[in-house]
């Protein structure tokens, strides 16, 4: 693919993708004093991003203490002066709460996954609570009569992901970053190992003249590979759909509560948020009736507090999830080119140090952190089976509805 040679040097970076990663990106660059564009298929935030539930809970989320908890903990460590930033330059609010995280057991399976993640945790010297049954229903009242022991998790957080999302647009806005909302990037143009160009498409479907500049950066979630297949570039990212459900309540929930994989979320002003699912079902982002059936079912076991509740609204998401289930961080086999996606259930919770190992890649060209393992050139080759990817970025087929093991068991996911 050649350069085009009518395109003008619009920017110095392009972020492909507003959302949470992306715009903390455009965010730090733009402190750096680079003039930043960003590429929004819809709006910011409007994807995987805005249907989170916002934890920021590497700790209470994980059995595996490795790298990748290493990097999850910086993150969450990040959290506090990150969150600060971006409230001060946007003036608005992003509901992060430091309150800590509860996991209940209502059952054997429960008991013996907590049990796990108690010992582990404590072998790695990490701060743990345990909490008996009475201590449990001191702190959440309505909880079940079943829900046995629990343990307290201090130093885990959540934030309200979609007020945090449109407060980084807005800080980032007003540090001079263009956001170009429902503007689909469509195509790279790549000459002599650099792409020079991305082709873009408004809503309408019209086609834009081609944008230009020094660095183009990859955060377009579970649609990045439609711009890598047609490169040559084997980059298995996939859309992971998690459906939510919102509750109106007469009182505020305390805390997060997590009992295996369900969860609940405290949202103000009195809402709870209540998940979740985890389908490879495409690109389809419908509700169903299954997903809400497994969603309140699993939620009920520990919390039928619930069954009293006013029913406000459900929707889903799509996570970019990889064939490791790692993001996607740094350069690859195009030299201005940087991938910053495939962040699967932790996009919240990395933002903060995503961004700021991203913006130093670009300003210095190295990394206060190693990131040698999430780098794209990992996946060597695409596997005959394989249907990530293709022109249009689908799976070949819909997979059946499964939930999630979730992190309790070992995986890598957050429900985030």
């Amino acid at each position: 693919m050649g350069e085009n040679p009518s395109s003008a040097r619009t920017a110095d970076v392009v972020v492909i993708g507003g959302g949470v990663i992306g715009c903390a990106i455009a965010f730090r660059l733009a402190q750096a004093h680079l003039k930043v564009v960003v590429l929004e298929r819809g709006e910011p935030g409007g994807e995987a991003s805005g249907a989170a539930a916002g934890m920021i809970a590497p700790q209470g989320e994980m059995v595996n203490f490795d790298a990748f908890f290493e990097l999850c903990a910086a993150s969450r460590d990040l959290y506090p002066s990150f969150v600060e930033e971006v409230e001060e330059l946007s003036g608005e609010s992003v509901g992060y709460r430091r309150d800590g995280i509860l996991m209940v057991a209502a059952d054997d399976q429960h008991s013996r996954e907590l049990e796990e993640v108690s010992r582990s945790q404590t072998r790695q010297g990490l701060p743990l609570e345990r909490l008996t049954a009475e201590s449990v229903h001191e702190r959440v009242p309505g909880l079940s009569p079943a829900v046995r022991w629990g343990l307290f998790v201090r130093g885990d957080h959540w934030v309200d992901n979609e007020r945090l999302t449109r407060a980084l647009a807005k800080a980032a806005e007003r540090l001079g970053v263009a956001f170009r909302a429902h503007t689909a990037a469509t195509r790279l143009h790549v000459a002599g190992g650099r792409v020079s160009s991305v082709e873009t498409r408004s809503a309408s479907g019209a086609a834009n003249s081609p944008i230009s500049a020094g660095h183009f950066i990859l955060a377009a979630g579970c649609w990045s590979c439609e711009l890598t297949a047609p490169l040559g570039m084997y980059l298995p990212v996939q859309p992971c759909r998690g459906q939510m459900i919102e509750f109106e309540s007469p009182r505020e929930l305390p805390l997060v509560v997590r009992a295996g994989h369900h969860y609940l979320v405290p949202r103000a002003p009195r809402r709870i948020l209540v998940g979740t699912t985890a389908e490879y079902a495409g690109y389809q982002k419908e509700v169903t009736g299954e997903g809400l059936r497994s969603i309140l079912e699993g939620a009920w076991r520990f919390a039928p507090l619930l069954k009293d509740l006013r029913f406000r609204r459900a929707w889903a998401g799509l996570r970019p999830d990889t064939a490791d289930h790692l993001p996607v961080l740094g350069y690859g086999e195009v030299e201005n080119l940087i991938f910053a996606t495939g962040h699967f259930r932790n996009g919240i919770l990395l933002a903060p140090v995503t961004a700021r190992l991203i913006s130093e890649l670009l300003l210095t060209g190295s990394t206060s952190r190693s990131i040698e393992a999430y780098r794209p050139t990992r996946f060597k080759a695409r596997p005959a089976d394989d249907s990530t990817q293709g022109s249009t970025g689908l799976l070949g087929s819909s997979a059946a509805t499964g939930e999630s093991a979730g992190a309790m068991n070992g995986s890598r996911g957050k429900k985030t």
